[in-house]
Protein backbone atom coordinates (compact mmCIF):
# COMPACT_ATOMS: atom_id res chain seq x y z
CA UNK A 1 0.00 0.00 0.00
CA UNK A 2 2.57 2.67 -1.21
CA UNK A 3 1.47 6.21 -1.14
CA UNK A 4 -1.86 5.42 0.07
CA UNK A 5 -3.78 8.56 1.32
CA UNK A 6 -5.75 9.51 4.14
CA UNK A 7 -9.36 9.57 3.34
CA UNK A 8 -11.40 12.77 2.86
CA UNK A 9 -14.73 11.59 3.32
CA UNK A 10 -16.28 9.53 6.52
CA UNK A 11 -18.63 6.52 6.61
CA UNK A 12 -22.33 9.12 7.15
CA UNK A 13 -20.75 11.79 4.69
CA UNK A 14 -23.36 13.05 2.00
CA UNK A 15 -21.58 13.07 -1.37
CA UNK A 16 -21.88 13.78 -5.01
CA UNK A 17 -20.29 13.10 -7.81
CA UNK A 18 -17.58 15.54 -9.14
CA UNK A 19 -18.60 14.70 -13.45
CA UNK A 20 -21.90 11.87 -13.30
CA UNK A 21 -25.50 12.81 -11.69
CA UNK A 22 -25.93 11.06 -8.59
CA UNK A 23 -25.08 11.84 -5.03
CA UNK A 24 -25.66 9.74 -2.21
CA UNK A 25 -23.79 8.45 1.49
CA UNK A 26 -21.03 6.65 2.16
CA UNK A 27 -21.44 3.09 4.19
CA UNK A 28 -17.90 2.28 3.69
CA UNK A 29 -14.27 2.86 3.06
CA UNK A 30 -11.55 1.07 1.16
CA UNK A 31 -7.89 2.81 1.68
CA UNK A 32 -7.37 2.07 -1.84
CA UNK A 33 -8.79 0.25 -5.03
CA UNK A 34 -10.31 -2.82 -3.55
CA UNK A 35 -12.75 -4.06 -6.40
CA UNK A 36 -12.06 -6.40 -9.85
CA UNK A 37 -9.76 -5.88 -12.04
CA UNK A 38 -12.72 -6.14 -14.79
CA UNK A 39 -13.93 -3.61 -13.24
CA UNK A 40 -11.23 -1.35 -13.32
CA UNK A 41 -10.61 -1.88 -16.98
CA UNK A 42 -14.19 -1.26 -18.14
CA UNK A 43 -13.57 2.23 -16.97
CA UNK A 44 -12.88 4.67 -19.80
CA UNK A 45 -9.01 5.23 -20.11
CA UNK A 46 -9.44 8.97 -19.79
CA UNK A 47 -11.22 9.24 -16.59
CA UNK A 48 -9.69 5.81 -15.14
CA UNK A 49 -8.53 7.06 -11.45
CA UNK A 50 -5.62 6.12 -9.80
CA UNK A 51 -5.44 2.64 -7.60
CA UNK A 52 -3.63 4.10 -4.60
CA UNK A 53 -6.33 6.44 -3.13
CA UNK A 54 -9.66 5.95 -1.09
CA UNK A 55 -12.75 4.42 -2.70
CA UNK A 56 -15.89 4.85 -1.51
CA UNK A 57 -19.11 2.49 -0.69
CA UNK A 58 -21.96 4.54 -1.52
CA UNK A 59 -25.73 4.20 -1.36
CA UNK A 60 -26.40 6.13 -4.36
CA UNK A 61 -29.43 7.80 -6.24
CA UNK A 62 -30.07 9.90 -9.29
CA UNK A 63 -33.25 11.32 -11.03
CA UNK A 64 -34.30 7.63 -11.72
CA UNK A 65 -32.69 5.20 -9.75
CA UNK A 66 -31.19 3.80 -6.29
CA UNK A 67 -28.38 1.72 -6.33
CA UNK A 68 -24.49 1.06 -4.87
CA UNK A 69 -21.55 2.62 -6.60
CA UNK A 70 -17.81 2.23 -6.00
CA UNK A 71 -16.17 5.78 -6.56
CA UNK A 72 -12.52 7.12 -6.18
CA UNK A 73 -12.14 10.21 -4.38
CA UNK A 74 -10.92 12.32 -6.79
CA UNK A 75 -14.56 11.43 -8.36
CA UNK A 76 -16.39 12.75 -5.42
CA UNK A 77 -17.45 16.49 -3.67
CA UNK A 78 -19.03 17.04 -0.11
CA UNK A 79 -22.96 17.67 -0.86
CA UNK A 80 -24.15 20.35 1.28
CA UNK A 81 -27.30 20.83 -0.25
CA UNK A 82 -29.56 19.51 2.66
CA UNK A 83 -31.66 17.97 0.49
CA UNK A 84 -33.11 14.38 1.82
CA UNK A 85 -31.72 11.01 0.25
CA UNK A 86 -34.45 8.09 -0.26
CA UNK A 87 -32.06 5.60 -1.09
CA UNK A 88 -34.04 2.20 0.79
CA UNK A 89 -31.32 1.16 2.26
CA UNK A 90 -29.72 3.71 4.35
CA UNK A 91 -31.61 3.00 7.69
CA UNK A 92 -29.80 -0.71 7.36
CA UNK A 93 -26.72 0.41 7.46
CA UNK A 94 -26.84 4.24 9.28
CA UNK A 95 -28.56 5.97 11.74
CA UNK A 96 -29.90 9.70 10.69
CA UNK A 97 -29.09 11.78 14.41
CA UNK A 98 -31.48 14.84 15.07
CA UNK A 99 -29.31 17.16 13.08
CA UNK A 100 -29.96 15.02 9.34
CA UNK A 101 -26.44 13.27 9.55
CA UNK A 102 -25.30 9.90 9.33
CA UNK A 103 -23.53 7.64 11.65
CA UNK A 104 -22.53 4.15 11.09
CA UNK A 105 -24.85 1.52 13.26
CA UNK A 106 -22.86 -0.40 16.09
CA UNK A 107 -23.13 -3.85 14.68
CA UNK A 108 -21.96 -2.81 10.97
CA UNK A 109 -18.24 -1.42 12.43
CA UNK A 110 -15.18 -3.56 12.38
Amino acid sequence: MKNVKTAKFSIGDVVKHRLLPFRGVIFDVDPEFNNTEEWYQAIPEARRPAKNQPFYHILAENDETEYIAYVSEQNLLRDDSGLPLRHPRILDVLIETPDGRFQPRPRFLN
